[in-house]
């Protein structure tokens, strides 16, 4: 397994001083990539210190990825607690990757603790940000793009990111905050006027621009009160190594928990495929052509929910190691799962993270220069995945508000027909990115 970690994602907002963010009530639709992040017209002002490409590091010599994905599946687990049979996909790496950031702008006493919680153990904040480096740099697949302009073939990479921190006028940002977002989180900084509402059209638009156009409208407004925004975007799309062939998929019936339904069914048959088997689980791992996959995992129970929320990292771990070249058929169905926002802040304090505590305030002076009191008070996600005969296409977005106060392997040929709920885990480089549940396609 590659050491990097682990957990996709798309947008981080963290609004400051009592900032109340507010999910669009419209559902996504695609969009033309913008030209740029704009406010009342004008370019938004670019300050301070700017990302650049990612730079080969160092993992710590003691890091396990198995802690990163752990947080991946407690995240995963306590989302879809209370999923009641619907469809679900949410990105654990959304949440990680801005969490891992505000490690940095965190005050010492509550540091220890946002680190454990994100898997980390008792790694420093440096060590933290190295493995952010580090990660961006093979995900970006920055060593291919390298070769590529030595050979002069093409370069292609399905992972992209961006990080910004947007920082009121009235305000500045933390200079070492933002120097550490710059070099391990690729982060580019802007200012805005949280009092007009080109910062809302800024951000939204930035957010857009680095999604394809896929993620829209995360947010409706600011409260006056907001002094900051941070934001990461996520976008991750390939095809398969061995795609499905469009002749053969053919409609059929998926076993819902409210009833049969009808669903379009992809086929792949063949002698030589990865295929993992025990008593409670089928799985196989669809290849991307530039090395990630899209895990499909049929519980022979049909309770897909209770299966990823029970999941954990060595769970995951077992079915990775455990695959074995097979003859067998794959059906699975087309699908495509996207929704409105989903609430996050009970999960994010049952998983333990400190940064919701009014009385310490932990990110006072840590993300602003002013010491004004700044703690989080609000988070929502919103993903999608879409999944078809050529591939597979992932974005999410995830907005954080805070408040301040002036602020045994079978031998038989194998059939796993997905016509009943199953979860899926799409990774890259062994790294989970985003999960969910299929009940419904």
């Amino acid at each position: 397994m590659h050491k990097l970690p682990a957990i996709l994602g798309l947008i981080l907002l963290l609004g400051l001083c009592g900032c109340a963010i507010t999910p669009p009530n419209n559902n996504p639709v695609d969009a033309p990539a913008s030209q740029g992040v704009k406010e009342g017209g004008n370019m938004v002002q670019l300050v301070a210190v700017k990302g650049n490409e990612p730079a080969e590091a160092v993992f710590p010599e003691d890091f396990d990825a198995n802690g990163v994905n752990q947080f991946a599946f407690r995240f995963s687990a306590a989302m879809a607690a209370g999923n009641d049979d619907e469809n679900f996909v949410c990105s654990p790496f959304s949440v990680w990757l801005p969490l891992a950031a505000l490690a940095n702008a965190t005050d010492e006493s509550h540091r220890r603790e946002l680190i454990e919680t994100i898997g980390a153990g008792d790694m420093t904040a440096e060590e933290v940000n190295r493995i952010a480096g580090s990660f961006l740099y093979y995900a970006t697949r920055q060593q291919n793009k390298q070769d590529a302009e030595v050979y002069g073939i093409e370069y292609y990479n399905p992972f992209r990111t961006a990080n910004a921190l947007f920082v009121s006028r009235e305000y500045n940002a933390n200079k070492e905050f933002a120097q550490v977002f710059a070099d391990s989180y690729l982060g580019a900084m802007f200012q805005v006027d949280f009092l007009s509402p080109g910062a809302v059209d800024a951000v939204n638009a930035w957010a857009s621009e680095n999604t394809d156009g896929l993620i829209t409208d995360v947010i409706q407004t600011f409260a006056p009160e907001t002094v900051a925004a941070i934001a990461n975007a996520i976008y991750y799309s390939d095809r398969w190594r061995w795609e499905f062939d469009k002749e053969e998929t053919e409609q059929g019936a998926f076993h819902a928990p409210g009833g049969d339904t009808q669903a379009w069914f992809m086929l792949r048959e063949g002698n030589t495929q990865s295929y993992y088997e025990d008593e409670s689980i089928q799985a196989m791992p669809l290849d991307f052509v530039t090395g990630g996959r899209l895990w499909i995992i049929l519980p022979k129970d049909g309770d897909a929910n209770g299966l990823l929320s029970s999941m954990t990292a060595a769970d995951f771990s077992k079915i990775n190691s455990g695959c074995r070249q097979r003859s067998g058929k794959l059906l699975l169905p087309r699908f495509e799962i996207g929704g409105d926002p989903m609430k996050l802040v009970d999960t994010l304090k049952l998983l333990g993270v400190p940064l919701f505590d009014r009385e310490a305030a932990p990110l006072t002076g840590g993300l602003l220069e002013e010491k004004i009191p700044v703690w989080l008070s609000d988070a929502v996600q919103k993903a999608m995945i879409r999944v078809d005969e050529e591939g597979t296409t992932a974005a999410a977005v995830t907005v954080m508000a805070a408040v301040g106060s002036s602020m045994p392997l079978p031998t038989e040929p194998f059939e796993l027909v997905c016509d009943r709920p199953f979860v899926f885990v799409l990774t890259d480089f062994d790294q989970v990115l985003f999960t969910g549940i299929v009940n419904q396609p």
